[in-house]
C-alpha cells in the first residue's frame, strides 16, 4: 500500500473510518459506495483522475456534521460543494470538478436522458427534488459548456450503479496508487 504521503493516510482513514455510515436509503454504507464507484470507473478504463474522483465523490457526506441522511429531513447537505472545497487543496480540477459537478450531472441527465430518472434510487429521487430538479434548457446549455461536464456525467452514472449490496470490491489500498498520482506536489 502506498501510504508515504500523509494525505493518502488521511483519505484512507475517512473512507475506511467514517465511511461506515449508511449510504442514504441503500443497503450499503458510504465506504462500499465509494469503492464500488471507483471499481466501476476502473473497469471502464477511466484514467487515474476520474477513478480518484469516483472514489472520493461523496466525501462531503463524510466530512459534514448533518447526520447520516439529511435529505430525509428535507436538507440538501450540498455534499458536492463540501467535498470539492475539502479536496481542492490536494487535487487539481480533473479530480475536483467532477466531484463538484456530480449532482448537477444528475439534474442534467434527468433533463436530457428520458430513461435516466427511472434508474434513480428512491433516495436519489428525494435528493433531486432538494437539488433543484431536472435542469432547464438554459441550465443544460451552461452545464455542457463546462470543461469537465462529460467527466461529471460519467461519474454520475457510476454513482447510480454503485449501490449493490454485498458486492465484493478491492479496498482503499487498491486505489491508493491512482489517488497518489493525482495529488498536488
Amino acid at each position: 500500500m502506498m501510504m508515504t504521503d500523509p494525505r493518502i493516510a488521511e483519505l484512507a482513514a475517512i473512507i475506511d473510518g467514517k465511511g461506515h455510515g449508511q449510504y442514504g436509503l441503500a443497503d450499503i454504507n458510504q465506504r462500499q459506495h465509494a469503492l464500488q464507484a471507483a471499481l466501476l470507473a476502473e473497469n471502464e478504463g477511466a484514467g487515474a483522475a476520474l477513478i480518484t474522483a469516483a472514489l472520493l465523490h461523496d466525501i462531503g457526506h463524510m466530512v459534514h456534521d448533518l447526520g447520516q441522511d439529511p435529505a430525509s429531513d428535507g436538507i440538501d447537505d450540498r455534499h458536492e460543494e463540501l467535498g470539492h472545497d475539502w479536496l481542492v487543496g490536494w487535487f487539481g480540477p480533473a479530480v475536483t470538478e467532477p466531484v463538484r459537478l456530480h449532482v448537477a450531472a444528475k439534474r442534467y441527465l434527468c433533463a436530457t436522458d428520458s430513461t435516466y430518472f427511472g434508474k434513480l434510487s428512491k433516495d436519489s429521487v428525494l435528493s433531486l427534488s432538494l437539488q433543484g430538479g431536472p435542469m432547464s434548457a438554459d441550465e443544460v446549455a451552461a452545464f455542457e459548456a463546462l470543461p469537465e461536464h462529460a467527466a461529471a456525467v460519467r461519474l454520475r452514472r457510476w454513482d447510480e450503479g454503485a449501490k449493490v449490496k454485498d458486492l465484493k470490491t478491492p479496498g482503499f489500498d487498491h486505489f491508493a496508487t491512482y489517488v497518489a498520482s493525482c495529488l498536488k506536489a
